[in-house]
Parts: structure tokens; sequence; C-alpha cells
């Protein structure tokens, strides 16, 4: 899960899509970043925080920390926030870029209409309960569809 800042957006999504794999009896690596270091090593935004706990979801141990191109080789999904986030995505990794390991986030729920979680930074509350709603939806959708394939390949691995 990747935004710009890693403090509002994709610490929510990190903790909304762990919390859903843990449910769903999934052992998914699960974690975010930012495309810059402005909050490097900074806990997510107190709204963040507050609208995840108001979900009975705790992300006030989570760190911000920087994309980095190693990304590419560590995970098998990469989800960008937004589309200027895969531009610097792609700036950051360099020669290891896999675009076929990126997507955004909500094209989960919308196929290929490239539509951007809204960064809700400069806004008030309401705007992270929004955003909040969005990547839940977004987060259901991932479980759904790659849940039953993993069990799929489980199954037909034994």
């Amino acid at each position: 899960m990747v935004c710009l800042g890693n403090i509002c957006r994709s610490p929510l999504a990190e903790g909304i899509l762990k919390d859903k794999a843990l449910k769903a009896g999934l052992q998914w690596k699960i974690d975010s970043a930012g495309t810059n270091s402005y909050h490097t090593g900074d806990a997510p935004h107190e709204l963040s925080q507050k609208v995840a706990n108001l979900n009975g979801i705790d992300i006030s141990h989570q760190r911000a920390r920087r994309f980095t191109k190693d990304d590419f080789l560590n995970y098998d999904k990469i989800y960008a926030l937004a589309n200027d986030v895969i531009e610097e995505m792609q700036r950051l990794a360099t020669n290891n870029f896999d675009a076929k390991k990126v997507d955004l986030l909500l094209n989960e729920l919308y196929p290929d209409q490239d539509r951007d979680v809204p960064d809700p930074y400069y806004g008030g509350e309401d705007g992270y309960h929004k955003v909040y709603t969005m990547i839940d939806q977004a987060c259901a959708a991932i479980i759904e569809n790659y849940a039953s394939k993993k069990h799929e390949q489980q199954l037909s691995k034994n």
C-alpha cells in the first residue's frame, strides 16, 4: 500500500487489509510506504488513527517509511492510492519497476477506471471517514478476489 507520505491513506489501507486478512485466516505480508521521506519514522496522522480506532483497528504502532526499489522484489502486489504515486514509484524503482505488480487500489472496485483515493491530509475529519470507507470497500474486494484464489492454489498443491 503506497501513498505520498505514508501517514494518512496507506497506513489505513495497511491496517484495514491486515485486519481483513487475519479475519479470513490469511497469512499475507502486508505493509505500507510513502514515495517521499517527509514523515519517515512518524506514526500515522492522528485522524487516520482516530478513524481506524472507531472502526476497531489500531494502527498506532505503524511508522512511516519510504518506498524503495526493493519493494518490487519483496512484494507480489503493490497498490498505489493515486496515479501520481505510481509515477513516483516508477521513478524511485528505476530498473526494478514491474508494471505487472502495480495497480491502483480502487481498481479492485472499479476495474480500469484508475480512480484515486483522495488525500485527506489538508481537510477535516470527515475526509478521513470517506477515505476509510473507500479503502475498506477496496480491501474487502481484495479479500474476496484473492483469498479464494489462494485457497484454490493451496488445494491444488495438496
